[in-house]
């Protein structure tokens, strides 16, 4: 379920990316005031209101309990990513790639950034997660395989002898893609050793991912606060406008 969701999300996002670019080619100014822009406009602000369901439920004491008897926060969060990639969709369309004033080209920015940042929260921190996970498990067998194969070393003198006795030349051999052949235990203990290094700096790097998008969930709550202003300031213009026109 959570793949088949991942896909169909991932598919909507590059979407959703692609098609804000159309402005280049494409621009038609009556289509957010026509009958069918309208209808876009309004099913994609309902769209990305659903959203807000979601934080609520989760972060306000009082509420998660009246709230999940109800409907569990699993399928709020399914609304919430459904909602929260189809509502920007519909806003897109309903723009008819006219950005010609401070508020729709800010609502739109917003909008796109609002979707990276929780795009990134759900399934590519999620991901970084999994595999940081999967990569501490392997670093656990590894270093045993290690620990393993040096104890054999240890109790073989000879092959003491087939360690390299100048380890930096080794590894400035290594650095240019040139591999120095050991074999027998003094062999293993080097493969395993490497095994370890590589898998040491994937979790690093990983970690670091993982801080980073640390950070998208603080940006994206933010963001999704300015959206909601943002979207209240264009209905009330919306509004405001339109019965101006109609005196």
């Amino acid at each position: 379920m959570k793949e088949r969701q991942g896909i169909v999300v991932g598919g909507i996002f590059c979407v959703l990316l692609i098609a804000w670019l159309g402005f280049f080619v494409h621009r038609s100014p009556r289509f957010p005031g026509s009958g069918w822009g309208a209808v876009f406009g309004i099913t994609g602000a309902a769209l990305m209101l659903v959203p807000v369901a979601y934080p609520i439920a989760k972060r306000i004491p009082f509420l998660h309990d009246r709230i999940t008897a109800h409907i569990s926060l699993q399928t709020l969060l399914s609304l919430h990513v459904y909602a929260g990639i189809l509502g920007p969709l519909f806003a897109l369309i309903h723009t008819g790639h006219r950005f010609d004033s401070v508020l729709g080209i800010s609502l739109t920015a917003v909008l796109l950034l609002v979707v990276v940042s929780g795009f990134g929260v759900r399934y590519l921190l999620t991901f970084v997660n999994s595999e940081i996970k999967d990569k501490l498990l392997l670093l656990q067998t590894a270093r045993g395989d290690l620990d393993s194969s040096w104890g054999v070393l240890e109790n073989s003198p000879v092959e003491m002898r087939g360690l390299p006795k100048v380890p930096l030349l080794v590894s400035a051999f290594g650095s240019l893609g040139i591999e120095v052949a050991f074999w027998g235990p003094a062999g293993e203990v080097i493969r395993n050793a490497e095994g370890v290094a590589d898998l040491e700096y994937a979790i690093r790097t990983h970690d670091l991912f993982k801080r980073w998008f640390g950070w998208s969930l603080k940006v994206h709550i933010v963001l999704s606060v300015v959206l909601c202003l943002l979207l209240l300031l264009h209905i009330g213009a919306g509004i405001y406008f339109g019965l101006r026109w109609l005196r």
